[in-house]
C-alpha cells in the first residue's frame, strides 16, 4: 500500500531553527548512502547547519506525514548569505552572489520517494528565490568516479531529474567540502560541482 500523501510547509526564522535537529537526522540517514557515504554525527551537523540559523533569508521546505513525522527537507539561502568559500567559487566563474540563490541539501527518506516531493522541493525554493528578486538558482553535487567499486549496481544518478527541472551542469564551477565517510576515521575532502538555472 502506498504511503499517505505528504504535507509541505516552508520554514524561516525561528521556525526554521526549531527544525534543524530534524534536518540533521534526515541528513545523517539519507547521505549515508551512495554517492555521499556520509558518516554523520550531531557535532558535525551543528556546525554545518548553523549557517542556516544565521541566514535571515534562508528557507527550509519540510515534508511530513499525517502524523507529523518529518520525512524530507530541502534548504536554500540567498547567495550573499552563503559561505565565503561558496561565494568565491561563484565569483571565479563570473556569477554574482547577489543574484543567486543557493540550494543546499534535498533529503527524503526512500519510502516516500516517487510521490512528487522532489519536484515540490524545487518549486518552493525557486518561488522563494524569485520572491527575493534573485535570478539564478545553484546547487552542487558530489563528484564520484563511475568505476568506484562502492557504487551500487542499481544506482541511477539524478542528472535526468535535474535537467527536467531546467538545471544545467557546470563542471567548471566546483567547491570542496570535508566529511567523514562510512568506514573511515577522519574527515576527507570531496569535490562537488554545480548545476545552474537562470529564471526567465
Amino acid at each position: 500500500m502506498a504511503p499517505a500523501p505528504l504535507t509541505f510547509e516552508t520554514l524561516s526564522g525561528a521556525a526554521l531553527t526549531a527544525r534543524l535537529d530534524a534536518l540533521a537526522g534526515l541528513r545523517i540517514k539519507v547521505f549515508r548512502e551512495w554517492p555521499y557515504l556520509y558518516d554523520g554525527d550531531a557535532a558535525y551537523e551543528a556546525r554545518y547547519l548553523a549557517a542556516y540559523a544565521e541566514s535571515p533569508g534562508a528557507l527550509v521546505v519540510a515534508a511530513s506525514t499525517a502524523e507529523g513525522e518529518a520525512v524530507g527537507m530541502a534548504t536554500c539561502q540567498p547567495g550573499q548569505e552563503a559561505s565565503a568559500k561558496l561565494r568565491a567559487s561563484w565569483a571565479a566563474a563570473g556569477l554574482d552572489a547577489t543574484e543567486l540563490c543557493y540550494f543546499g541539501e534535498s533529503v527524503l527518506l526512500p519510502k516516500y520517494r516517487g510521490q512528487g516531493a522532489g519536484v515540490r522541493f524545487f518549486q518552493e525554493r525557486e518561488a522563494h528565490a524569485r520572491s527575493l528578486g534573485l535570478s539564478i538558482a545553484a546547487f552542487c553535487s558530489v563528484v564520484r568516479n563511475e568505476n568506484d567499486p562502492r557504487r551500487p549496481r542499481d544506482y541511477t544518478p539524478l542528472d535526468g531529474f535535474w535537467r527536467n527541472r531546467g538545471y544545467e551542469p557546470r563542471p567548471d564551477i566546483s567547491t570542496v567540502m570535508h566529511w567523514r565517510e562510512v568506514d573511515d576515521t577522519r574527515e576527507t575532502p570531496h569535490v562537488l560541482s554545480f548545476w545552474i538555472k537562470r529564471f526567465s
